[in-house]
């Protein structure tokens, strides 16, 4: 026992403190990865104040009494708040119809266009790149296209096919990607996705159609989601199409019964503003709703992939049940 106790190793001083002193290092690490999280934040918060504050604007100046001019600067409510507003204005235009006629052209025109640009950007990335890059340069050319340069082809050509004073003119370009950026937009993010996934998916006998329904298209739920808003807001905020293909009145859109508005009373800025505010709720609640489901499930897209390739198979290394068809 003495031997043992003489013999006993003990620990070098160095190592001893050097836990110690790396503590002052590590608490400074933490410190300014806090700063700069803090610092992010706040300029996260001073850009989101800056495109809040004239929606903010507008929904004060929308609760004006009739008569008054708008605001110069942001205030409250002086003269008292008109909730009557946005009642009359459902009295003075039929705006209930037309938010409906407005909801069905965004619904249709957004739903066909995730269908036709997906498919169409699933298709540009398979192919071979020289096929791609000339197909890129032809959608960059058809984005520096003016809008006004095919206002009279088209009106020519729904004339000649009985479509106008129909929905079908206003969700027509739908049948085409609505925009050329959507199809680019899918075409780079599939384009991020492995070939081998898809090879691999044709030799356990998928065909295109289960590929890009299983695979390709769970893998980029996020370019879905934002193709989904920005299309749905371009038929949503769209004017001059119903003003050039819609003749009858009960089929108007909100965008053409704002400027009806307009037109009746121009001074009247509380009427016109509690207009406004109606027609951009919509596309506000729905980018809402799109960041909630987003944010507030951690794992959604994980969920999202598993299911869309296989499931529990896809976990267990055997080809999906899905892809067999």
């Amino acid at each position: 026992m003495t031997m043992t106790s003489r013999h006993t190793v003990e620990a070098p001083a160095s190592v001893l403190t050097a836990p110690a002193a790396e503590r002052p290092h590590k608490r400074t690490g933490a410190w300014r990865r806090r700063g700069r999280r803090l610092l992010w934040q706040m300029l996260a918060l001073s850009v989101a104040a800056l495109f809040l504050t004239p929606l903010l604007w507008m929904v004060v100046a929308s609760l004006q009494p009739v008569g008054l001019p708008p605001a110069r600067t942001l205030g409250w409510f002086p003269q008292g708040v008109a909730w009557s507003n946005y009642s009359e204005i459902f009295r003075i235009i039929p705006l209930a119809r037309q938010l409906g006629n407005s909801l069905w052209v965004s619904s249709v025109g957004a739903a066909v266009t995730l269908l036709t640009a997906s498919w169409a950007g699933f298709a540009m990335a398979q192919m071979a790149p020289p096929v791609r890059r000339r197909l890129v340069a032809l959608a960059l050319l058809l984005l520096l296209t003016p809008a006004s340069a095919v206002w009279l082809p088209r009106y020519l050509l729904f004339s000649a096919a009985g479509l106008i004073d129909t929905y079908t003119a206003l969700v027509a370009p739908a049948l085409m990607g609505t925009k050329s950026l959507f199809v680019l937009m899918y075409y780079w993010s599939f384009r991020r996705v492995s070939l081998e996934l898809f090879e691999a998916a044709r030799l356990e006998g998928a065909g295109v159609w289960a590929s890009w329904r299983h695979i390709a298209l769970p893998l980029v739920g996020p370019t879905t989601l934002a193709v989904l808003v920005l299309s749905f807001s371009h038929y949503w905020s769209d004017f001059v199409d119903p003003l050039l293909f819609l003749k009858s009145a009960q089929r108007f859109t909100v965008a053409v019964g704002l400027r009806m508005l307009q037109q009746m009373d121009v001074t009247n800025w509380p009427l016109l503003l509690a207009g406004v505010v109606i027609m951009v709720a919509p596309v506000l609640l729905l980018y809402a709703l799109l960041q909630v489901m987003l944010r507030g499930d951690a794992h959604f897209w994980r969920r999202t992939l598993r299911n869309g390739v296989g499931g529990e198979n896809a976990q267990e290394g055997s080809p999906p049940a899905e892809l067999s068809g």
